[in-house]
């Protein structure tokens, strides 16, 4: 899966085509959250620095890679003391002889988790090769995309935006209920949409030998190109636990080329 949206390099005066890999079977399920309180009975903290999860991802029937979501240590973005995200992923060795992934994204918020500040992608999916970053201008509300240092048109973004991976950790804050649809803005730097979900049901399900309740949630696929748009019944589901950290512990999505899977095989700093 690689990422929503995903954009291609090339000229200004050619649409930039958005594509999917390994890390996009997470990062297509953050595209909504739900719009609410904080909760307000149970105070600690979902996640911290040090929290590190672990996915399998499998592609039909074939192990195809790991993807790696990791809290860092708080950073400092022009003068601003920032929260540091990293998703890393990369395919394994036999799917590498036929389409080679590997991909680090980090995304840094204020420590309030109001609103994105910075959003760095690094990515080499089959012969293409990314390097995007995208910035935040909060004066005048605009999102700047560079790819290989080449600046294209800003965005006009609203207030509370975050870019597709940061806005899970920010989910992961609120409260969340079933039959909710949950939504929140987004923008990847290039295209800015308000990323709608919703909370389906609770639901007991067992990966890698561990029982887990969970919320089961399924993303508006309305905003997104590439593979989904081609694809007939595409759909996205995605199993977070109901305690107050917000574990995902699954994500199965089902596109023409085949069912792809993640899996949590190990957490570090927290314990669904």
């Amino acid at each position: 899966m690689c990422t929503f949206p995903m954009m291609a390099s090339g000229s200004s005066a050619k649409l930039r085509k958005r594509r999917l890999g390994l890390v996009g079977l997470i990062l297509l399920t953050l595209l909504g959250i739900p719009d609410a309180p904080l909760q307000a009975g149970d105070p600690r903290p979902p996640f911290a620095p040090g929290e590190k999860l672990t996915f399998r991802l499998k592609w039909t029937i074939f192990t195809a890679g790991e993807a790696v979501l990791e809290v860092l240590p708080n950073a400092t973005i022009d003068g601003q003391k920032a929260r540091h995200f990293v998703l890393r992923a990369k395919s394994n060795a036999f799917i590498d002889t036929f389409y080679k992934v590997r991909e680090r994204i980090d995304a840094y918020t204020d420590l309030d988790l109001n609103r994105s500040l910075l959003y760095k992608k690094k990515q080499i999916e089959g012969k293409a090769n990314r390097d995007v970053v995208v910035t935040f201008d909060w004066h005048n509300f605009k999102a700047q995309f560079i790819m290989f240092g080449d600046k294209y048109p800003p965005v006009t973004i609203a207030p509370g935006t975050f870019d597709p991976l940061s806005v899970f950790y920010y989910a992961r804050l609120l409260d969340w209920e079933v039959n909710r649809e949950i939504r929140c803005p987004i923008t990847d730097g290039e295209k800015f949409v308000i990323g709608r979900a919703k909370i389906l049901k609770r639901e007991t399900i067992k990966v890698d030998g561990q029982t887990y309740d969970t919320f089961l949630i399924i993303p508006d696929l309305q905003h997104i190109g590439g593979i989904f748009e081609k694809s007939k019944d595409a759909k996205i589901k995605l199993w977070v636990t109901t305690d107050h950290r917000r574990v995902p512990v699954k994500i199965q999505s089902k596109v023409a080329v085949g069912s792809f899977v993640g899996e949590l095989i190990s957490t570090t700093g927290s314990s669904p």
